[in-house]
């Protein structure tokens, strides 16, 4: 670990109550010290400077799909993925501890929440629907407004952290709707357990190269549970590959398809090896 750090905290992009806050908790423990930060790139840079020991990272939704920016963040920084955490995304309308539901006239939240609980707002197409940058910024937003016709979408923590009042709870178009999270650390070293690896790749620029490379885990009997490109933010018309495979970097099956892909592709970078999250009930 960073000597730099004086004591373990967990960075986490939004403000106290967002969603990631909670994979922070779920991951460490109710006790944690957190440090929130306004954007991505700050959270990286906590962790890589010191100011942090881990940051908790959203890296995919069930529903809107990949987390673009983290993603590229991933490749372009050297912190080690040592964990993954899933939660499930249970979205509150939230107003003021003396509202109702039949008081609002007007709710915030951040756009993917709003689209989230699309069905649930289509009953009430008289309320302003306000796009946000965040969850849990939202209901601090409503707070410091006083405006009891206010409401806003996010968690029950939200509503917990700000002192209001859950109007109504589970408000999401699907229950099925969970948030994929990685707990990265600036490290050197490969988490010794796990059964889950993370890693980058690109392809050399020829026939076929794509083929080749995938055929790299096939060949050594290793399973791929995520296959996803992305263009590289420095080299326009050109991607890489995030890949995720069954098994810890060590195993001996691992290794050796790991190997080979060095072999056959343009670069490769092992984000992490670490134990796989259970997905929790709904």
């Amino acid at each position: 670990m960073n000597s730099r750090v004086v004591k373990k905290r967990v960075a986490f992009q939004g403000i106290h109550g967002a969603y990631s806050e909670d994979a922070v908790h779920k991951f460490f423990g109710e006790g944690m010290k957190t440090y929130p930060c306004n954007e991505f790139d700050e959270v990286f840079a906590a962790v890589d400077k010191g100011e942090a020991s881990h940051a908790v990272v959203p890296v995919e939704n069930s529903l809107e799909g990949t987390v673009a920016k983290v993603n590229d963040l991933l490749l372009e920084n050297d912190l080690t993925v040592v964990g993954e955490v899933i939660i499930l995304v249970r979205h509150c309308l939230i107003g003021h501890p003396d509202a109702e539901i039949g008081d609002i006239k007007r709710v915030y939240s951040h756009p993917q929440a709003l689209g989230q609980c699309r069905s649930f707002l289509s009953r009430y197409p008289q309320w302003e629907k306000v796009p946000t940058y965040d969850t849990a910024g939202s209901v601090e937003l409503i707070r410091q407004r006083g405006l009891k016709e206010e409401g806003a979408i996010a968690s029950e923590r939200a509503a917990r952290e700000y002192g209001m009042k859950v109007l109504k709870e589970g408000i999401q178009n699907s229950h099925m709707n969970f948030t994929r999270f990685f707990v990265i650390e600036k490290t050197a070293a490969l988490s010794p357990h796990g059964d889950k690896t993370s890693l980058v790749f690109a392809t050399k620029n020829v026939a076929g190269a794509l083929h080749d490379c995938l055929g790299a885990f096939a060949e050594h009997g290793v399973n791929m549970s995520k296959l996803e490109s992305r263009p590289r933010r420095d080299r326009a018309w050109e991607y890489v590959f995030y890949v995720d495979i069954d098994g810890h970097f060590d195993e001996p099956e691992v290794k050796a398809a790991l190997t080979e892909l060095m072999r056959r592709a343009a670069f490769v970078k092992v984000l992490g090896s670490y134990r796989r999250a259970e997905i929790p009930p709904e």
